[in-house]
């Protein structure tokens, strides 16, 4: 099975122990963000995926596959 963008991303941040809320203050972005990037809504953009690859320690690939 495939694990795409949306699912990693929640993988990664239940993982972390990380609420929405809490990933959201990080990015300085609204939960309701993160909840459209997991539901596959929105896309984040690549200044806020360069930020997620800091939070999770994780380079592009992993995040984005």
């Amino acid at each position: 099975m495939k694990i795409n963008f949306a699912q990693n991303l929640k993988k990664l941040r239940n993982e972390a122990k990380m609420s929405q809320k809490t990933l959201a203050e990080l990015l300085e972005v609204n939960q309701r963000t993160i909840s459209a990037w997991e539901k596959e809504i929105a896309e984040p953009s690549f200044a806020n995926l360069a930020k997620l690859c800091e939070i999770f320690n994780e380079d592009f690939n992993n995040i984005l596959m």
